[in-house]
């Protein structure tokens, strides 16, 4: 637990060597290599991890909490239920250092950087309330509707994007002690020639060409973006459509970049109708830190080298099915030239009857002088 918040704080480090990176640091230990504008945080969150639940309880107050919080994740309890457990665990154990409310238990949840932002949206997708000049604007400067949701007596959004930062995730890769070495495992070499990973393709490779001063540091990390709607309420509901974005650090080794514990939450785009081609606007605020990244980069604490770096990202592509590459891309999916490899090449014809587009003379052959024609079958 201490390892995990010095890693969580990970530009408070101890020089002396005879101490070693991975010991738990106390207060006094810690230095001071930059500004500490989180000092009063990182002291709280200390004191958390120090302070023990109750006499003879064998978890301190930040372990209770976390575990607590795991549960609710797992079994899907409401933050109502949360908080009156809390009140009954309080109520018979009045000498534990319990948090009085859910709430007070996910602000030290969040000191974790677990949190999110919340960016009010127009309904009817037009718009986010994101810049200083729009955040007062009580109708949209497109359509005109109002922000607030008319069926609720207080101004209530009546839309709200789930936005989660993504400079202090990818900071989290190098302050772990256990993946800030795996963020360099793609610049080993491939010995055998087999295609195992993005780095072993050309696109990767034509990329670092191009990128040479990116490529020059194998900690700058490189992205995949993946987004699909579903229906979270299963059967209950059959119009309502969320759409979360997911990134993925492919610096990571092959049996890792594809794990759910790598990915890396986005943002989640609320229903109920689906966002279509106006998924641009969602993704506003992570575009912008993407120019941030590629254009300045943000320091970076690298825990494996006990150095301070300066982390840059990229996007190199987008993983979607075929409706959603239409929604990511812009490309029309929905006509005779759908395939944006094909294109005029395509066979297509529309049925009059089903009126659907249908390709009929989709099968292609190689040439009888490709390489591939000449290889003996084994």
């Amino acid at each position: 637990m201490e390892t995990m918040i010095n890693e969580a704080f990970g530009h408070y480090r101890q020089e002396d060597t005879n101490i070693g990176r991975l010991q738990p640091l106390g207060e006094d230990d810690v230095i001071n290599e930059r500004p500490r504008e989180n000092h009063n945080e990182f002291k709280d969150f200390l004191n958390d991890g120090n302070q023990i639940l109750c006499d003879g309880s064998k978890y301190t107050k930040l372990e209770f909490v976390i575990k607590l919080y795991h549960i609710k994740v797992l079994c899907g309890l409401s933050d109502k239920a949360m908080t009156m457990i809390l009140d009954l665990l309080r109520d018979a154990f009045s000498e534990a250092k319990l948090p009085i409310s859910f709430y007070e238990a996910k602000k030290i949840i969040n000191k974790l950087g677990l949190n999110y932002t919340k960016i009010e949206a127009c309904p009817n997708h037009c718009m986010l309330y994101l810049r200083d000049d729009e955040k007062d604007l009580q109708t949209c400067k497109h359509c005109g509707t109002s922000r607030w949701n008319p069926k609720k007596k207080k101004k209530q959004p009546a839309k709200v994007l789930r936005y989660f930062p993504l400079k202090p995730r990818l900071q989290r890769f190098f302050m772990c002690s256990k993946t800030a070495e795996h963020m360099r495992w793609h610049s080993s070499e491939n010995k055998d020639g087999v295609i195992r990973h993005p780095r072993d393709g050309e696109a990767w490779k034509t990329f670092s060409v191009m990128h040479p001063e990116f490529a020059l540091d194998p900690r700058n990390v490189r992205l995949g973006l993946a987004s699909d709607g579903f229906n979270p309420f299963s059967t209950m509901s059959s119009t309502y459509s969320i759409w979360p974005v997911f990134l993925i650090p492919y610096n990571l080794p092959p049996w890792l970049c594809m794990k759910h514990t790598s990915l890396i939450l986005s943002m989640i785009i609320p229903g109920k109708q689906m966002p279509g081609n106006s998924i641009d606007v969602y993704l506003q605020p992570l575009v912008d830190e993407l120019r941030e990244l590629w254009n300045d980069g943000v320091e970076t604490f690298d825990s494996s080298l006990n150095e301070t770096f300066r982390m840059r990202a990229a996007l190199m592509w987008t993983i979607s099915d075929f409706p959603g590459l239409g929604i990511l891309s812009g490309w029309n999916t929905h006509t005779g030239l759908a395939c944006p490899t094909c294109n005029f090449d395509a066979e297509h014809c529309r049925l009059p009857h089903s009126r659907k587009w249908c390709f009929m003379g989709h099968r292609r052959f190689l040439s009888r002088n490709h390489r591939f024609m000449l290889l003996n079958h084994k």
